[in-house]
């Protein structure tokens, strides 16, 4: 009675929900993760200097040593990152591809003049396609926007890894170095979104042959040898609770990015953190790499995934690095995608359980800026978002447990409509 209460104030959305309400969080898995010891301790040692702070040249020569960029700008997180680079990469009216659309990347491309086209491979539109990296770009679709658009015409290719939406797809090594010699030969520019860029190492050191000798961090450096930026949150892979950066290799971007990460974020020596929230990001990124971790992350995701899929509930498959996906259109057959199902099914997953979980369908897609009328995205997921270091087998078995007692049922679960 009181979730239905709580549900009823929060207008069937989520994310209104007060935190104190919600046994099990779902959510994401952005900034909600448990900081070690070591992350604990560093918080201790913040320098909090307005330039020139200690922990900015840590968490500096940190990044430049994962990810071997030279220029590192600091942002308070993935979105602040997105802003700087949109604005200073893309001319009105070029085009931006990408494996498949993330809402604030896509935004931030729009706002300032890009269209964005997804050059996804189409199978990731298949929720029920059991296939490894399903994240590739399309190269055959990349190559067709090229000679249709011209080079000049095209801003930059924003490559994903993992893809959230897809059902954090990873994204293989042969296609990272595929796009960058189809790029190469046009002049474009390659950056990456590289939030939860270990979890997707981790998916090439397991299922690409010629990766299984490598270590995590070997992986992550030639990941990024083929790309010209990055966008990161550290929110996800940093497992910090804020924090983020726009890395490049050219100069003259560098520059720019720097005059506007003074109006957006803050000073280029710390771009919207504190001292003891850059102190904590770099010990999270070196502790990422480690694969006693990484593995144990990716597979507790799966050990959820594993309990629904043998319930027989409609998942998206194979299961991603930080998330299962619940297919809203199979789970909700009897609901039209204008009824929003996947909006419909997190809110009674939380009436069944407690469990807070997030849509990603319809709603997420937004609407065309010109028209009105909403995108209508072919996957309708909701995301059971684990986060990192938080939670126990026994509580993945509670979720499942929901999961499977609401799908009992699903035939109850009605359609919403905006009011």
């Amino acid at each position: 009675e009181e979730r239905e209460i709580a549900m009823k104030e929060a207008g069937y959305n989520t994310f209104n929900l007060k935190s104190e309400d919600v046994y099990i969080d779902l959510l994401t898995d952005s900034g909600t993760n448990a900081m070690s010891d070591s992350q604990w301790s560093g918080m201790m040692i913040g320098d909090e200097a307005y330039a020139g702070s200690k922990n900015w040249v840590y968490l500096e020569s940190t990044i430049k040593e994962i990810f071997g960029f030279k220029h590192i700008v600091p942002t308070h997180q993935g979105r602040g990152a997105e802003n700087i680079l949109s604005s200073i990469a893309i001319k009105p009216g070029q085009y931006v591809a990408g494996n498949m659309y993330f809402t604030t990347t896509r935004y931030h491309q729009e706002k300032n003049g890009g269209i964005f086209v997804d050059i996804i491979r189409d199978v990731a539109h298949d929720a029920a396609a059991n296939i490894k990296f399903k994240g590739d770009i399309d190269l055959n679709k990349l190559q067709k926007l090229i000679d249709e658009k011209g080079a000049e015409n095209i801003a930059y290719v924003c490559l994903a890894v993992t893809v959230n939406l897809a059902g954090g797809q990873p994204v293989s090594m042969a296609n990272m170095r595929a796009v960058r010699e189809i790029t190469a030969k046009h002049g474009i520019k390659v950056f990456y979104d590289a939030t939860r860029c270990v979890e997707n190492a981790y998916f090439i050191k397991e299922q690409e042959e010629g990766y299984q000798d490598k270590t995590i961090a070997e992986i992550v450096l030639e990941m990024f040898s083929y790309a010209d930026g990055a966008t990161m949150s550290g929110k996800k892979d940093g497992i910090v609770n804020m924090g983020g950066f726009l890395a490049l290799r050219d100069e003259e971007l560098l520059q720019k990015g720097r005059e506007l990460v003074v109006v957006f974020e803050g000073m280029p020596s710390y771009g919207g953190m504190t001292g003891r929230d850059m102190e904590a990001f770099a010990i999270g990124l070196k502790e990422s790499l480690q694969f006693e971790y990484i593995q144990h992350r990716v597979l507790q995701v799966r050990y959820l995934g594993d309990k629904l899929r043998e319930a027989g509930i409609p998942i998206v498959e194979p299961v991603g690095g930080h998330a299962v996906f619940l297919d809203a259109r199979r789970f909700c057959p009897h609901l039209t995608q204008e009824e929003f199902p996947a909006q419909s099914l997190a809110a009674n997953l939380y009436l069944e359980s407690g469990v807070r979980s997030m849509e990603r369908g319809i709603v997420s897609a937004g609407r065309d800026k010109n028209t009105g009328e909403n995108h209508k995205p072919k996957l309708e997921t909701v995301r059971l978002t684990i986060p990192r270091r938080v939670y126990t087998y026994r509580h993945m078995d509670l979720v499942a447990e929901a999961v499977i007692s609401l799908y009992a049922h699903k035939e109850d679960i009605k359609g919403l409509r905006f009011v």
